[in-house]
């Protein structure tokens, strides 16, 4: 007979406790409710408050005006390393994955901690309702996919989505990958063929869970498929934005995000839920293939965002790959009105959400998140976070503390990095940028400022001994298996000269 969501908590709570992850045992202040909206290739400039022309997004305007906007979040530059930073509060190059492989989407190990496993040990009802992409293909899986990597084995009671990524083409038909819609383990469409309805259909699946979960605090991860290709809006939309296509699926997120917090009031939750809304990495831009002057055409411009005035884009190493909007709105906790830019993670929310929720991490476990409440609550003007790490992959690229960007010699198209390479382009030298000045990473200051450079390369140094790099495994490196660390793509040796 299955086990009830209410035994899987209790059980998995008893697991974690065990196991160092433990809770207090009367709350101050009743927990949050947590949600995070995630959407998918959405650029830094995809919205109304962060300086778009043509995308209208009333709703998300409001919620900034609400609560806060931080100018310099950070995500990862690709899908399945983004979301893996988010549920395992690390950078994907620490964590774990099956068979020790380091794939270019990241897929957890069964064994990692992830935070829906934090949430639902915390007695959280939790749920994902989107895009999961932190699966491994299986054929004699459900939908085609592993199940031990899937949501409901990884900390959430209930996933209505798709297992992987909606494609990779500008049209579905362009090739022959289709994803399942799943509910749980059920598959209840085999293969999409048209993604109008996607939005609408994640908003719809969004409000019921919420109304089933209002009597107790809950976790809603609502991951969008848009607006990555192939794009997808109802009719409401459709046609309707200035900023063509992409714009649509955007201005349908952002109805779909009024739903959801007129949901909140209407339920009497609002200033009891925190509210996160960002991207999970930069805008794909590849007009054409590879951004070959003589390439094939790919994606229309219509089709895809903008990271204005950061440069690059998904894939690049620049800051526009994984630097991406970010709104935080909890009515009566986070002031309203207020614009920061000081740094910030998807990696820091597993610790925040901890903290909020009432549970203590595992004092073994060894993370890369920072405890972000007193920030994000007003409390602190200043950001725990001083430092983010620019990896490619595998591939360490540059470092940025506070002001400053360091970013050192590469290959273009690095070997290792696989499909993303196609968009990396070579750096000779060390380059350094003050980003506050020059978002758009125009202007190498390094020979003005060598004292800065050479403590930026200790950094350096530093994660490449911790963290790893394309040529080496961390010490801080977590292995659920015997063995050393494979690449998914290896590097070849170099030819003799």
């Amino acid at each position: 007979m299955p086990k009830s969501s209410a035994f899987r908590r209790f059980a998995l709570r008893v697991v974690l406790v065990a196991a160092g992850l433990t809770l207090p045992a009367i709350a101050v202040a009743p927990r949050p409710n947590l949600i995070v909206i995630l959407t998918d290739d959405q650029g830094y400039q995809d919205l109304g408050c962060f300086g778009s022309k043509t995308i209208k997004t009333p709703q998300l305007d409001r919620m900034a005006a609400g609560g806060l906007m931080l100018t310099s979040f950070y995500a990862q530059p690709v899908c399945g390393v983004s979301r893996a930073a988010l549920m395992t509060g690390s950078y994907p190059i620490r964590v774990g994955e099956p068979g020790n492989i380091k794939r270019l989407h990241t897929v957890p190990h069964p064994r990692e901690l992830t935070m829906a496993k934090v949430l639902q040990g915390a007695g959280y009802a939790t749920g994902i309702i989107g895009k999961w992409h932190l699966s491994n293909a299986d054929p004699k899986g459900p939908g085609g996919y592993e199940t031990a990597t899937m949501p409901n084995a990884q900390g959430f009671d209930f996933f209505y989505g798709t297992p992987w990524y909606n494609g990779a083409s500008v049209r579905v038909t362009d090739i022959k990958f289709r994803s399942p819609v799943m509910r749980n383990q059920e598959v209840l469409v085999p293969a999409v063929e048209n993604w109008d309805h996607i939005t609408a259909d994640y908003t719809r699946e969004a409000i019921a869970w919420i109304t089933q979960h209002q009597s107790a605090p809950f976790f809603l991860y609502l991951a969008h498929n848009m607006p990555h290709i192939p794009l997808g809006a109802s009719p409401r939309f459709k046609g309707k934005s200035a900023g063509g296509p992409f714009g649509d699926a955007v201005e349908e997120i952002d109805w779909s995000t009024g739903e959801i917090l007129k949901t909140l009031r209407e339920l009497g939750l609002d200033d009891n839920t925190l509210v996160i809304f960002t991207s999970d990495n930069g805008p794909w831009v590849e007009t054409t293939q590879n951004m070959s002057p003589t390439g094939a055409p790919f994606i229309p411009r219509d089709h895809a965002g903008h990271a204005e005035p950061l440069r690059g884009w998904k894939m690049s190493a620049w800051d526009g790959g994984c630097r991406v909007p970010f709104i935080a709105r909890w009515p009566g906790k986070i002031p309203a009105g207020r614009i920061s830019d000081q740094i910030l993670t998807t990696m820091d929310l597993l610790p925040t959400f901890a903290a909020l929720a009432g549970a203590t991490l595992p004092a073994a476990l060894r993370i890369d998140g920072l405890n972000a409440a007193e920030f994000l609550l007003g409390r602190s003007d200043r950001s725990p976070r001083h430092d983010y790490l620019y990896y490619t992959g595998c591939r360490l690229t540059g470092v940025r503390l506070d002001r400053w960007k360091l970013v050192v010699p590469r290959p273009g198209n690095p070997p290792g990095t696989g499909w993303w390479g196609r968009m990396i382009e070579p750096v000779s030298e060390t380059q350094l940028f003050d980003l506050q000045t020059d978002p758009g990473e125009a202007t190498n200051v390094a020979g003005q400022n060598p004292e800065v450079v050479a403590s930026l390369m200790k950094r350096i140094e530093a994660a490449r001994a911790e963290l790893g790099d394309i040529d080496r495994t961390g010490s801080g490196a977590r292995f659920f298996e015997d063995g050393p660390r494979r690449l998914q793509v290896p590097v070849k040796p170099a030819a003799p000269l």
